[in-house]
C-alpha cells in the first residue's frame, strides 16, 4: 500500500526520507544527551565534582539539546511537507483521471462520494503519510538501535527490552485488524451521508414540491447518527487500545527500573550505566506507543487510500491512439462517416448500436430521430470519444477518429446539450467556457447570434449576472440559448444537439431556428431530434430502432410513405401530444 501511494507522489519521498533521517540523527543526539547528563550526574553527586570540571559537558549538553530540537523541527516539518505533497499530488491526479474516465463513469457513481473522496478522503490520507508512515520505520529501526546501544552496558536489561518490546506491536496489530472494518464502516457511512447530503441540497426544489423535505431531513439525521455511532465506536477501540498500550509500557518499564535499582543495591552495576540505561529505556518504547497512537488514524488513510486506488485502477473508456495525428483541417465543416460501427456498454450483452453505417454530409443537417433507448445518445457519446467502438470505423474527413487524441478531436466538436450545465459565475464566463481567450465583443456577438442578447441586456448586471449554480436563476430557454451561444463562439467544424428545442416556448423556439439556420452554414451539423418542425428543416433523417439504422432520407420525401418507420414515428408523437386528431395523424 505504502510503495502504491508514493509511487504516485514520487515528489513526497524525499521529504519523507528526511523526516525519517532527521527522525533517526534526533534519537543519536538523544542518546548523547543521556550519556553527557548521566555522566554529570555521576561526578557531581557521587564523585562531588566543581562547576569546573563538569562546565565543557554542560555547555556540551545544552547544544545536543539545540540540536535535537533543530532535528525534531526538521522531522515534523518534513513529515507535514511530504503529507501535504501527497494530499495535493493525491487530489490533482484523482480529477484529472476522473476527467479523463469521462462522464460514463461518474455517471455511475455517487457525486457526493466522489467529492468526499477528493476532499476529506485526502486529508486523512496526509495524516497517513506524515504521520503513520514515518512513524512505523522509527518504531522498527529506533528499538533496535538502542538494543544495540544497551547490550554492552548491560545484558539483563536489554534481555528484557527484547522480550517485552515486542508485545506492544503484537497487541496493536491484534486490535487493530478487529477495528479495521469498523473504521471502513465509517468511511462508507460518510461517504453516503456525502452523497446523500448533495442529492438533497441539489433537488430542493422537487422535495419542496412534493412534501417531502421533512422526510429527507430525517433520513439524514438517521446517516448523521449512523455516523456518529461508528465513529464513538472507532474511538472507543482507539482510546481503550491506547489505554493498554499504555500500562503496558509502563508496566514494563517499572518492571526493568526494579532490576536495575536491585542490581545497583547489591553493586551488580555500576551506578552511571544503570542510570543511562534508565534513561533510555523509556526512549525504546516511545516510538511504540506513538506507533499505536497514530495506527487508527493510518487505518483511517488506509481505507480512504484503498478507494482512491480503486478509482485509479480505473482504464478510461477511450484509449489514446499509439501515434497520434494532427490534423490539418481548417474551420471548414467536416465529413463525418459511420461504416458498419458496433458497440456495447460494459456488462451488457446486447449491443446498444449493431452495423450502423451512414454519412453526415459537410456542411448539411442531419436529424437523429428514434424512440427512447434506440441508441441515439449512444452514437452522440461515440462521436464525442466518450466510448470506444467494438467494431467498425468513424472516419473524419477520410481519417479514422481513433487516430486522434480524444482531447484534440473535441476542438473540433461543440454540443449544446438538452440540458445545458452552466458553472456557478458570470454569463460572459459561462459562454466564454467555449473559448477562454475569446475578447468581449466575440462573446457578445455569440449571444446576439444565439438570439440570447436581448435578455441578457434585460439581467440586473448584463453579462456580468451571476448566474448561481447550475444556471438556477436563468429559465430553460435562457438556459438553451447560452448553450447555443457557447457554440457559436466555438465556432467549431461539428456541431450537436440534443433536442434544443425541447424546453422552449414558441417565441423562443423560433430565436432559436433562425440561430441555427446562421450556424449551418459554417458547420455540419447533428440533431437529435424530437419535435417535427425540429426535423423537417433537416437535410436529412436517421431512424434509429433498437440499435439499428431502420432508415434514413429526406424528412419530407420519407413522410409521404405512409409505411416508413420515420412516418410512424412522427405520427405516434403527433398523438401523444395531442397535436391532431388521431384520424388526421394517420393520414399523414
Amino acid at each position: 500500500m505504502e510503495k502504491q501511494i508514493l509511487r504516485y507522489c514520487t515528489a513526497a519521498r524525499w521529504p519523507l526520507a528526511l523526516s525519517v533521517l532527521a527522525g533517526l540523527l534526533a534519537l543519536l543526539a538523544t542518546v548523547g544527551q543521556m550519556a553527557l547528563l548521566s555522566w554529570v550526574i555521576a561526578r557531581v553527586f557521587l564523585g562531588h565534582a566543581d562547576l569546573q570540571q563538569v562546565g565543557p559537558a554542560l555547555i556540551a549538553l545544552l547544544v545536543i539539546i539545540g540540536l535535537r530540537a533543530a532535528l525534531v523541527w526538521l522531522r515534523e516539518f518534513s513529515a507535514r511537507r511530504a503529507g501535504s505533497r501527497v494530499k495535493s499530488e493525491m487530489r490533482r491526479r484523482l480529477f484529472a483521471h476522473l476527467l479523463r474516465l469521462g462522464p460514463l463513469f461518474v455517471r455511475g457513481e455517487r457525486s457526493g462520494e466522489l467529492v468526499a473522496i477528493l476532499n476529506e478522503g485526502c486529508e486523512r490520507l496526509e495524516t497517513y503519510v506524515a504521520r503513520y508512515l514515518p512513524q512505523t520505520v522509527w518504531s522498527l529501526v529506533i528499538p533496535l538501535l538502542l538494543l544495540v546501544i544497551i547490550w554492552p552496558l548491560d545484558h539483563l536489561s536489554a534481555m528484557l527490552l527484547l522480550i517485552t518490546g515486542p508485545v506492544i506491536p503484537i497487541l496493536m496489530i491484534a486490535v487493530g485488524s478487529y477495528s479495521q472494518k469498523h473504521i471502513q464502516r465509517q468511511w462508507t457511512t460518510l461517504a453516503r451521508l456525502s452523497a446523500h447530503f448533495l442529492d438533497t441540497i441539489q433537488g430542493l426544489l422537487t422535495l419542496h414540491l412534493f412534501g417531502r423535505s421533512g422526510a429527507q431531513e430525517a433520513h439524514v439525521a438517521r446517516l448523521s447518527d449512523e455516523y456518529r455511532r461508528r465513529t464513538l465506536k472507532v474511538l472507543r477501540y482507539a482510546f481503550l487500545s491506547g489505554a493498554v498500550l499504555e500500562f503496558m509500557t509502563m508496566l514494563a518499564i517499572g518492571l526493568i527500573a526494579v532490576f536495575l535499582g536491585v542490581r545497583l543495591i547489591n553493586r551488580e552495576i555500576p551506578f552511571e550505566q544503570a542510570f543511562l540505561v534508565l534513561l533510555l529505556i523509556p526512549e525504546f518504547y516511545r516510538p511504540l506507543r506513538e506507533l499505536g497512537t497514530q495506527y487508527h488514524a493510518g487505518m483511517e488513510g488506509r481505507v480512504a487510500a484503498r478507494r482512491m486506488r480503486e478509482i485509479l485502477a480505473a482504464m478510461p473508456p477511450v484509449s489514446e491512439p499509439g501515434e497520434a495525428i494532427a490534423p490539418s483541417w481548417s474551420a471548414a465543416p467536416l465529413t463525418i462517416t459511420c461504416e458498419h460501427v458496433t458497440c456495447r456498454y460494459a456488462g451488457s450483452e446486447r449491443p446498444a448500436l449493431q452495423n450502423v453505417s451512414f454519412t453526415l454530409p459537410a456542411g448539411a443537417c442531419t436529424a437523429l430521430v428514434g424512440r427512447s433507448g434506440a441508441g441515439k445518445s449512444t452514437l452522440v457519446n461515440l462521436l464525442l470519444r466518450f466510448m470506444e467502438i467494438e467494431s467498425g470505423a468513424i472516419l473524419v474527413n477520410g481519417l479514422s477518429l481513433d487516430r486522434l487524441p480524444a482531447d484534440l478531436w473535441r476542438e473540433y466538436v461543440a454540443l449544446v446539450p438538452q440540458r445545458p450545465y452552466l458553472f456557478s459565475g458570470s454569463v460572459r464566463d459561462n459562454i466564454r467556457l467555449a473559448r477562454p481567450g475569446a475578447s468581449d465583443a466575440e462573446v457578445e456577438r455569440a449571444a446576439e447570434l444565439a438570439g440570447a442578447a436581448d435578455f441578457i441586456r434585460e439581467l440586473p448586471a448584463g453579462y456580468d449576472t451571476e448566474v448561481g449554480e447550475q444556471g438556477l436563476r436563468l429559465s430553460a430557454g435562457q438556459l438553451q440559448r447560452l448553450a447555443l451561444a457557447r457554440a457559436f463562439l466555438k465556432q467549431a467544424p461539428l456541431l450537436i444537439l440534443d433536442e434544443p428545442s425541447s424546453s422552449l416556448d414558441p417565441e423562443s423556439e423560433a430565436l432559436l431556428s433562425a440561430a441555427l439556420a446562421r450556424l449551418r452554414r459554417q458547420c455540419t451539423v447533428l440533431v437529435i431530434a424530437h419535435r417535427i418542425n425540429t426535423v423537417a428543416a433537416a437535410d436529412q433523417v436517421l431512424v434509429l430502432d433498437s440499435g439499428h439504422l431502420v432508415e434514413s432520407g429526406q424528412p419530407a420525401a420519407l413522410l409521404q410513405q405512409s409505411t416508413s418507420a420515420y412516418a410512424q414515428l412522427m405520427t405516434a408523437r403527433l398523438q401523444e401530444a395531442g397535436a391532431v386528431p388521431e384520424k388526421e395523424a394517420e393520414a399523414l
